[in-house]
């Protein structure tokens, strides 16, 4: 029950972030590389027309989030972001929880502005 609820907060609170203009998939991605909420904006189709790419991308994303090994000396990662062509991609890793929150928005949005959003969705509790 208690996993079921936080799911429904989690897919909540990502389509609070697909409202954002710029934002074209917000999805919570397990340890495995899974889509457990949210997932691309509606009526948006996706860049990635190949789905075990996208699946291969999503683990990726996952095992890279969640890594440790600088914590001590750098203090934990808050988040990942890379710019391409054709979107940024960010990364906000739960890691109590070892899942994390996958963003994908247009190639002009503004990184910093994105994570600040994020965090405001993300700590508001209602």
């Amino acid at each position: 029950m208690v996993e079921s609820t936080q799911f429904k907060l989690y897919a909540e609170k990502c389509a609070q972030l697909q409202h954002e203009s710029e934002i074209r998939f917000a999805g919570i991605i397990d340890k495995d590389g899974q889509l457990i909420a949210g997932g691309f904006k509606d009526g948006l189709v996706p860049h990635e027309s190949d789905d075990l790419r996208l699946q291969s991308f999503l683990e990726f994303v996952s095992k890279a989030s969640i890594r440790t090994e600088y914590d001590e000396t750098l203090g934990p990662i808050n988040y990942l972001a890379a710019r391409r062509d054709k979107a940024v991609l960010v990364s906000f890793p739960f890691p109590v929880t070892q899942i994390l929150l996958l963003i994908s928005a247009e190639p002009s949005a503004n990184i910093e502005s994105l994570a600040k959003k994020v965090v405001e969705i993300f700590t508001d509790v209602k």
